[in-house]
């Protein structure tokens, strides 16, 4: 195998798994803002501070990160843990990264029950508020990102058509195979914009060998999951999660419509749960991957509890962490193809009118109700929009809003 991310650094450089997991506590108790933040937590602590990587590795690891399904953060969380440690330091770097949200948003899940009465109501009230706000900034935020022609905005635009026509996961997957597809015609980059010659190599200690595996694991689990859930129902939650964490391009939004048609549809958690749950799990820092842990703890039926939010937790996760490792060793030689590069622009722009969807149902039908709680949104929205107001402040404005609005 390969001896990992050198960078400037000679191998007696390399550390140890407890120094990873020391590192990345810190960012999981600490790291709010969601991914295009927590990356740039990564980069101060270990390009700048730490000096683990240099610039241009660090900036590989993100575009890779980038291009495939998953939880971008984490994934390049458990690859700078990889490359500092082996296989332990990236074990112990997601670890760290996700640990402390998920025991908060669990905790969240056993305190719900108590919130009854007209605070407590409100409080749930205000959180599903807050989620319109959080989706909203995320679908104006990506779609200036994604779409920013005419092309990738008309299958943004066809893709929010398919996923309010064709309902579930069916609707968004195809949306996001047809815009790749429709990306491969429209959206191939002009020649001069792709410079292999100035693409730095990643190190990393995975052979191509244990590359193929990991792909193949992947590929095994998404095709035998569906065909064993039947037989028990912790394999069916850990399927419903797997495959929501396999279908995620885009970032940690993007999830919310994915989770919503295997739980909600699904009838395993109700509307209403479901949107408080997302409205608290941006008040804590880390991975907004870890709400499934949230659901797992009120799924019904069951296992849930702490083992339906474990099962949960790491079925969303495996995914994109077995495609990462398993197509690391390749990388260096797809990204630069012309054909990849315009794929992933349609899959993108597609998230986005995925998203976009998802904004309308269930996010804005089961939080607005009337007038007052639309203006909530709408503070909400241009606190985070215009005065950058950080998330977890915005969820606390939100309860509050939501309990003077029960109140009245």
């Amino acid at each position: 195998m390969q001896q990992g991310v050198e960078g400037n650094r000679t191998p007696e450089a390399r550390g140890t798994p407890l120094e990873v997991f020391v590192a990345f506590l810190m960012l999981g108790l600490t790291s709010f803002g969601g991914p295009i933040a927590h990356l740039g937590y990564f980069r101060t602590e270990f390009v700048e501070r730490r000096k683990w990587l240099d610039d241009r590795s660090y900036a590989d690891l993100v575009a890779l990160c980038q291009f495939l399904p998953g939880p971008a953060s984490s994934q390049v969380g458990f690859a700078i843990g990889l490359s500092r440690a082996g296989p332990l330091g990236a074990l112990a770097a997601w670890t760290a990264f996700t640990l402390p949200s998920a025991i908060l948003l669990v905790a969240f899940a056993y305190g719900a029950a108590a919130f009854a009465g007209p605070v407590g109501s409100g409080i749930v009230t205000g959180l599903k508020i807050v989620a319109v706000a959080i989706v909203a900034q995320a679908v104006w935020g990506m779609a200036q990102a994604l779409c920013p022609d005419r092309e990738r905005a008309g299958i943004a635009l066809g893709a929010v058509i398919l996923a309010v026509f064709v309902a579930g996961s069916l609707g968004q997957v195809s949306a996001i195979a047809l815009g790749g597809l429709a990306g491969l015609l429209l959206c191939r980059p002009d020649p001069g914009t792709a410079r292999p010659s100035e693409a730095q190599p990643l190190h990393i200690p995975v052979s191509r060998s244990a590359g193929i595996g990991l792909l193949a694991a992947f590929a095994l689990l998404l095709l035998a999951l569906p065909l064993l859930a039947g037989t028990a129902q912790p394999i069916a939650i850990f399927d419903a999660f797997y495959r929501a964490g396999a279908l995620v391009f885009g970032g940690g939004h993007v999830v919310l419509p994915l989770l919503e048609a295997e739980v909600v549809q699904g009838g395993r958690v109700a509307a209403d749960q479901f949107l408080a749950g997302y409205g608290a799990a941006q008040a804590v820092p880390g991975p907004l991957f870890t709400f499934a842990a949230y659901l797992g703890a009120i799924l019904d039926p069951g296992p849930n509890g702490i083992a339906g939010a474990a099962i949960s937790l790491v079925a969303i996760f495996l995914p994109g962490l077995l495609l990462l490792v398993g197509i690391m060793p390749f990388w260096d030689q797809l990204r630069t193809r012309p054909a990849i590069q315009a794929v992933m622009r349609g899959a993108n722009a597609a998230v986005v009118g995925i998203l976009g969807a998802a904004l309308y149902d269930p996010v804005f039908t089961s939080a607005i109700i009337d007038g007052p709680s639309f203006a909530l949104a709408l503070v909400c929205f241009i606190l985070l929009v215009r005065f950058r107001a950080p998330p977890w402040a915005i969820v606390i404005a939100g309860a509050i809003g939501g309990v003077a609005l029960s109140l009245l």
